[in-house]
């Protein structure tokens, strides 16, 4: 099994959101044309809620750049490992908190492996901005995901922690 050398990711972004308050409650900027690589743009959007405690993935996309977007309210842990061959940080892992305790945007590119964990007592949200298709247009064409999670803890090197 592979060992992973813990350090920053070749292609993944990883940008605190400003957030601009006010008597009415906050915002942040999550997605604007004019700050991300053509590659990345969104083509769908999509909400997904994680209960404490409950791990999604380790995956991977072959063609998906995901374009996550952490705000709260729970607190995750965040894990990436690169696991493309000609990468200059081939074998990289690295781990960091989002959402509640720093609010960021994660763009993850094809052949990261990835996977998040809620750490904290409240349930997470997560808003996701992928520049492809969920099963391509019509839904026609087959799911792009290497799913690590259905290998099993002892077959995979991917293991959070």
């Amino acid at each position: 099994m592979q060992a992973f050398e813990d350090g920053p990711i070749e292609g993944v972004v990883v940008r605190d959101l400003v957030r601009h308050d006010d008597h009415r409650g906050w915002l942040a900027e999550v997605f604007r044309q004019d700050e991300i690589r053509p590659e990345h743009k969104p083509v769908m959007g999509y909400v997904s809620v994680t209960r404490p405690g409950v791990v999604r993935g380790p995956h991977e996309h072959r063609d998906q750049t995901d374009f996550f977007c952490f705000v709260g309210p729970g607190t995750f842990q965040v894990h990436l490992w690169d696991n493309r061959p000609l990468s200059p940080t081939a074998g990289r892992r690295m781990v960091l908190e989002a959402g509640a305790v720093r609010k960021c945007v994660v763009i993850i590119p094809p052949g990261v492996v990835h996977a998040y964990q809620v750490i904290s007592a409240e349930e997470g949200l997560v808003i996701n901005l992928p520049n492809r298709l969920f099963q391509g247009e019509g839904k026609r064409e087959p799911v792009d995901e290497i799913r690590w999670e259905d290998a099993g803890e002892s077959a995979t090197p991917f293991k959070l922690g």
